[in-house]
């Protein structure tokens, strides 16, 4: 049933706020976003990177909120959309934001340290606007290397400090330090309270870093479209991993790895 235009205010207002500002069918859901648009104002500048034809495609997006970037990837002809994220009103917003459009996708509650649980990999995966939320962001991008990532990957994140690229040696002299204090060397920023009145905000890297940490789990830069958004293709993770949780999969019942 197609629903009025009365309706779906109805529900926008009733899951309010809403940080994607979308029209749905003539319907602002958030008409005095701080950033105007947003995300489809960020989106256009960057737009142009990803295939302009994802026909036959599989697109996780991770951290999906109202499903912007999910309903983004369906309109280019993806065959499947999965849209994850772990906050419930977030995913009542995007199940109706693709309800409004008449998409088939999917949206699913689940925390990206828990994605070995969903046992698929995807050719697109979207991981926009999430790693500054996280108290374990490298860990998030390991395990998305790990276990869901089979081509692309689509990342952005808020970045603070020098935009210049410090060039890094492969190795110092336990004694070398003068790098450190250089403005472009690879650094993230903690947060210990809030920035913008956000206490989910826990780190914001510098370009360098954000570059250096997805090379590190194991992505190759492929295009840099935009100041804070890369698209990357998985490849060879140039050092072991460390430890990550889970290694191979879920736990089972009993306390084990499956895998």
């Amino acid at each position: 049933m197609t629903l009025t235009t009365d309706q779906i205010r109805q529900r926008v207002d009733a899951l309010s706020p809403w940080f994607h500002d979308m029209d749905l069918n003539g319907v602002r859901t958030a008409p005095d976003h701080f950033l105007p648009g947003y995300p489809a104002s960020k989106f256009r500048r960057f737009a142009h990177a990803l295939p302009a034809d994802m026909t036959g495609k599989s697109v996780l997006d991770i951290g999906c909120n109202a499903g912007f970037y999910s309903l983004e990837m369906k309109r280019r002809g993806a065959a499947r959309v999965l849209g994850v994220d772990f906050d419930d009103r977030y995913l009542d917003q995007a199940r109706l934001a693709a309800e409004v459009e008449g998409a088939d996708i999917e949206f699913r509650k689940l925390s990206v340290y828990d994605l070995a649980a969903l046992g698929e990999r995807f050719d697109l995966v979207i991981f926009m606007g999430v790693l500054y939320h996280l108290r374990h962001p490298l860990l998030a991008l390991d395990l998305i290397f790990e276990h869901v990532a089979d081509d692309l990957l689509l990342f952005q994140s808020m970045q603070r400090g020098s935009k210049a690229a410090y060039p890094v040696q492969a190795d110092y002299d336990f004694n070398e330090t003068q790098h450190f204090d250089e403005p472009g060397y690879p650094k993230m920023h903690f947060i210990e309270h809030e920035y913008a009145h956000d206490w989910t905000n826990w780190w914001t890297p510098n370009a360098a870093c954000s570059a250096a940490m997805l090379r590190s789990s194991g992505f190759e830069i492929v295009d840099h479209p935009e100041s804070e958004v890369f698209l990357c293709r998985r490849t060879t993770r140039p050092t072991e991993a460390g430890a990550v949780y889970p290694a191979q999969g879920v736990m089972t019942e009993t306390g084990d790895l499956a895998g």
